[in-house]
């Protein structure tokens, strides 16, 4: 049933019965032949849904009367869900979060990939699903995102905010007075940056007029017990950064690495940009199964420390090594999953496009005493050639663990032609890697796939996949 406007237009969708969930957290339900995404509604939940938006086969609205509570609802935990883009499923029991990723994986697979999933293993959970990510960038903004309790308010308002963006309002940061997402010192930080800020008069960005310095501020901190704060400023103003940095210095003794940056460009990326060490050393270190790994303020780690370590886990069993293989690791990032198998086999070659990353790789190797990797900068449909190949041979297992948009074409056709015996390609978009499968089945088989969930509240989920070489 609905009820229209008095233009014919539908506004409320009576009874919707939600029964399944969609990206972004959003629930699913049927109403005749359109298909209604209903934020903050989860399946087994009855509702009446007021239409926000609508177009020719699908509809977006909001809860107007929750009828039917799911036997899945929970509570959040986070007085920032709904408003703050992360976490967007806090409101579904974790096990339930689970299977609908395991879902989303295997119709992935199904849909794109033509993949038998028949053999697919349950999902890895997290064994934390509270304060387990190890990085956080927070924003300085001028532009307080203001919820209802704000506009009823009557007295001056504190418009300076440090915290994240609301979702499609790249101006508006919704200032976090506690995220569940990092362990302490994490808030404390971020709270009496924020607070010395405001005592001092320091200016705080703003996103559409570029103006202010405070723009960013990043925390890195590691099982070690070591703490990496960055703070980014939009000019030189040396009163202000030293005043800030030392304060940090003097309130936080545990911070061991702190440095900043002086960003004046337009956009937030740091990565062409040099960065200050105001105290301590310019890196922290990480550690997993024995390995020790070097951290900047610019390099690549997986945020999921504990984990990444079972991913990386599954990865090396899916490889199934002997001891005697050559190993290509593509995308190798900070060369983390090169080290990590580095022992158990003859020599590790890793790829990646950021010439940073290699150089952490490289660094990590040697501080390990690893001596059979060898890593290289570049783009990856460039440097994979067919004379990189006979140069360094061919070899008998491939990892890869691509960006979101998966694999270049043209890195496809080279896997297809190299033909090793094993690749396991790591992926944090199942329709992307379902894509990919489907062209490399030419080849190859799956014969293993394991999910793993590396960011719990969220829709995002990790999936490995074992593919071997058919025979001739």
């Amino acid at each position: 049933m609905s009820r229209k406007r008095k233009d014919g237009v539908v506004s409320i969708l009576q009874d919707l019965h939600i029964i399944d969930i969609a990206e972004e957290g959003k629930g699913v339900a049927k109403a005749e032949d359109l298909v209604v995404f209903v934020e903050k509604a989860v399946p087994g939940d009855v509702v009446d849904a007021r239409v926000v938006r609508k177009k020719k086969n699908f509809a977006e609205a909001v809860i107007e009367t929750l009828h039917t509570s799911s036997a899945l609802r929970t509570d959040p935990f986070c007085q920032h869900f709904g408003t703050c883009g992360g976490c967007k499923w806090q409101h579904m029991q974790y096990e339930a979060q689970l299977q609908f990723k395991y879902k989303s994986v295997e119709a992935a697979l199904q849909r794109l990939g033509k993949v038998d999933t028949s053999m697919m293993e349950p999902i890895l959970g997290s064994a934390e699903d509270t304060y387990y990510r190890n990085k956080l960038e927070y924003t300085f903004s001028n532009k307080r995102w203001l919820n209802r309790g704000d506009m009823d308010d009557t007295s001056e308002l504190e418009m300076n905010a440090l915290g994240f963006h609301v979702p499609l309002r790249f101006d508006k940061i919704l200032d976090i007075q506690h995220c569940y997402l990092q362990a302490e010192p994490s808030n404390t930080l971020r709270n009496q940056v924020r607070n010395y800020a405001l005592r001092m008069g320091l200016s705080f960005y703003d996103l559409r007029n570029h103006t202010g310095n405070l723009r960013n501020l990043i925390i890195r901190t590691s099982s070690t017990g070591e703490v990496m704060v960055v703070v980014v400023f939009a000019y030189v103003e040396q009163e202000q950064i030293e005043g800030l940095m030392t304060y940090l210095q003097q309130e936080f003794p545990q911070i061991t690495s702190l440095l900043y940056i002086i960003n004046q460009k337009k956009n937030d990326t740091i990565f062409d940009q040099e960065v200050i060490t105001f105290a301590g050393r310019d890196h922290i270190f990480e550690e997993m199964n024995g390995l020790k790994f070097k951290i900047g303020a610019k390099s690549f780690y997986q945020t999921n420390s504990a984990q990444a370590y079972e991913l990386y886990k599954i990865t090396k069993a899916f490889a199934g090594f002997k001891g005697d293989e050559l190993v290509y690791d593509l995308y190798t990032g900070a060369g983390t999953i090169a080290n990590f198998v580095a022992g158990g086999v003859k020599q590790v070659v890793g790829i990646e496009y950021v010439p940073t990353a290699i150089e952490d790789a490289k660094f990590n190797s040697a501080l390990n005493g690893i001596d059979n990797t060898i890593f290289y900068a570049g783009d990856m449909k460039d440097i994979l050639t067919a004379s990189f190949i006979e140069s360094h041979g061919k070899p008998d297992v491939v990892i890869t663990d691509p960006p979101r948009a998966g694999m270049h074409a043209d890195v496809v056709a080279r896997l297809l032609e190299m033909e090793a015996e094993k690749i396991v390609y790591v992926s944090c978009n199942a329709a992307t890697q379902a894509r990919d499968i489907a062209l490399l089945n030419e080849k190859y088989n799956v014969v293993r796939i394991k999910p793993v969930d590396m960011f719990p509240h969220t829709q995002h989920v990790e999936n490995v996949v074992l593919l071997k070489l058919k025979a001739n």
